[in-house]
């Protein structure tokens, strides 16, 4: 389970499925270690979900997702991903997802309470 300052992975009743609580602001590490973290999963699965739970999300630091490894999987995730699903994003982030849903092959969804995204994805949150 990846664990940093400002996300951690939330343990899911799906295999498939990787969800995500963000914290804090998130800082160029944090993105950085998380995007190597979703690349191992891309290199060895065909197809999975991702949920986004923007949780007293303090924004993110300046360039935090500019580095290669988050650069990488920003590219593979249009592939690898089938549905992207963010629960509590700031607003701006909320209408560029939705704009993306119909530019790019995954499907983005944003929601406003955790109970309907993890509904739509048919899971919930589990113990680790």
């Amino acid at each position: 389970m990846l664990r940093l300052p400002s996300v951690a992975e939330v343990a899911t009743s799906r295999p498939d499925l990787f969800a995500f609580r963000i914290t804090a602001e998130v800082s160029r590490d944090d993105m950085s270690d998380m995007a190597e973290y979703m690349n191992r999963i891309f290199d060895r699965t065909d197809k999975v979900d991702m949920l986004m739970i923007f949780d007293r999300y303090e924004g993110a630091e300046t360039g935090a997702g500019l580095s290669w490894e988050s650069l990488k999987s920003r590219f593979r995730s249009v592939s690898n991903v089938g549905r992207y699903v963010v629960v509590g994003a700031p607003e701006r982030a909320e209408n560029l997802i939705e704009i993306m849903d119909h530019l790019i092959p995954v499907k983005a969804e944003t929601f406003d309470t955790e109970v309907a995204a993890w509904r739509s994805l048919e899971a919930e949150a589990v113990a680790a």
